[in-house]
């Protein structure tokens, strides 16, 4: 299949879904006998490496174990799928964006390391659905970002190629995913990176959703 592949990462990137899975940590915490909540900006950090290690570190947080974690880990699932649009919403400008790149000729997917099932209640709750030919949870192939094969494996199933790709992110695992991968890299300033997304080698780092077409027209990057 022709045409140049946005992949973009949905946390951070596309939406920001930090309330409502603060909310979602701080009740099966609460659930499960801790007091006090998690503030946003301490859940902040721990996003981007995959579920489990989310709920992990949300117990560590106030003192509890893996074991307990993982015994919570179904719940906190059930709890965040029933209200994962509760309060997320798109950063400024992103459906107009992916409109415009559409319209251009671009093909999008998304690759995160949210469930898969999570991923499409976000992106069908928030009207984003339709904008993207393929979308690769974090638990949709064997491995997930930073390894390589999440990124190559949307590409490849979309029919599309490492050269002719963009990892649109903004994290470390972003990064990293699309270095292993050789593929193209952009990242966006506003998310939820824990170092500085300047030294992450990207060929862009941007402040808005909506500079993401100037930027593919300065990379030559076109459809």
């Amino acid at each position: 299949m022709s045409g140049f592949l946005l992949v973009f990462d949905l946390d951070g990137t596309l939406v920001n879904s930090v309330p409502d899975l603060t909310d979602s940590l701080n009740e099966i915490l609460r659930e499960r006998g801790y007091a006090g909540t998690l503030s946003e900006a301490e859940v902040k950090p721990m996003v981007g490496d995959g579920v489990p290690t989310l709920v992990a570190r949300a117990f560590a947080a106030r003192g509890g174990g893996a074991a307990e974690a993982a015994a919570a880990y179904p719940r906190y699932v059930a709890l965040y799928e029933a209200t994962a649009t509760r309060r997320t919403r798109p950063y400024p400008g992103v459906a107009e964006t992916l409109e415009a790149l559409r319209r251009r000729g671009y093909r999008c997917a998304v690759c995160t390391n949210k469930l898969q099932h999570a991923t499409e209640i976000v992106l069908r709750d928030l009207g984003l659905a339709g904008l993207f030919d393929g979308v690769a949870g974090g638990d949709r192939y064997p491995v997930r970002k930073p390894d390589r094969g999440h990124l190559l494996g949307i590409v490849a199933e979309l029919g599309g190629a490492p050269a002719r790709s963009l990892m649109i992110g903004d994290s470390e695992n972003d990064a990293a995913v699309a270095h292993a991968a050789e593929v193209a890299l952009i990242l966006m300033r506003y998310g939820y990176a824990r170092t500085d997304p300047e030294a992450l080698g990207a060929a862009a780092v941007l402040d808005n959703f909506a500079d993401l077409p100037a930027a593919l027209a300065r990379l030559c990057l076109a459809p």
